[in-house]
């Protein structure tokens, strides 16, 4: 298992909604720390390189590089909850401008 914390880009493989294959994805830890040490299971952001598809709640991610990434990406509003042994490795991290920004735009996306 990878240590991983809130704001951490990780590489963790998806399974398809259709269940008829798994890529491996770059995806945000948005779960708190206090989450991580309760349950086995990490709450992800999804993230995606098609920045010209930005779409409510999706965030531009400003310092990529920094993040990890190896294009400008988006941290979209898609939020999936995978177990803590599914993450295959940390890229990076958001800075913490970006991280602000993703957790403004996930309170609009959840009415918080």
């Amino acid at each position: 298992m990878t240590a991983c914390g809130r704001g951490d880009v990780v590489l963790v493989g998806f399974v398809f909604s259709d269940e008829a294959g798994r890529k491996v994805r770059p995806a945000l830890v948005i779960s708190s720390p206090a989450y991580h040490r309760a349950r086995r299971e990490v709450i992800l952001a999804a993230i995606t390189s098609n920045v010209r598809r930005r779409l409510f709640a999706d965030h531009l991610i400003a310092d990529w590089k920094a993040a990890g990434l190896l294009f400008p990406s988006l941290v979209t509003g898609i939020v999936r909850t995978v177990q803590q042994t599914m993450i295959e490795r940390k890229l990076g991290s958001l800075t913490k401008a970006d991280m602000q920004d993703v957790e403004r735009e996930l309170r609009r996306a959840l009415g918080l």
